[in-house]
């Protein structure tokens, strides 16, 4: 049998408004475990609603396991509200931070990587900088590929977080 090419399946992000409860996420993240659906990324954080949380999930699939997801969400209890904002214009930013090697003999380059990049060196150690970078997704894995080289001693990403851009006034 010939190997077939594995299929790309889209990326949706999905917006989910929850109950800020002990638990929840648990119960989101068991949602997705129960059905065998990859979380690609998943940030979670207050929203402008005391008592409500905001979760931003990246899930990889068709339109209609995506639409399963949803459906799904809405039966736990503590989801209010869930968008699939992969169509709509939307503001997405990631932030990471980057701790690499740097001799003296390379901080005056890490330093200039950093700049054109509009990162912000954040810790300086003996042996190491590490760098704060936000921005798109391809902004953040831009500056990462021209620091690996450098030596990437350790790397953390927040994953997306996404809001639609606000025309009517009442967010979206």
């Amino acid at each position: 049998m010939g190997t077939a090419m594995q299929e790309v399946l889209p990326r949706h992000t999905l917006i989910v408004l929850v109950e800020d409860k002990p638990g929840v996420l648990s119960q989101v993240v068991n949602l997705f475990r129960r059905r065998n659906y990859n979380i690609e990324s998943l940030t979670v954080g207050h929203s402008e609603t005391a008592g409500m949380s905001r979760m931003t999930v990246v899930v990889c699939g068709d339109d209609a396991v995506v639409e399963q997801v949803i459906k799904q969400l809405y039966k736990l209890i503590p989801v209010t509200k869930v968008t699939d904002i992969t169509d709509d214009v939307a503001v997405i930013r990631e932030l990471a931070l980057v701790r690499v090697h740097a001799p003296a003999s390379k901080r005056g380059e890490i330093k200039q990587l950093a700049d054109i990049f509009r990162a912000q060196i954040i810790d300086v150690a003996p042996d190491s900088l590490t760098i704060e970078i936000t921005g798109t997704e391809d902004k953040v894995d831009s500056l990462i590929h021209v620091l690996r080289p450098m030596g990437i001693k350790e790397l953390t990403r927040t994953g997306r977080v996404a809001m639609v851009r606000g025309t009517s006034g009442n967010g979206g």
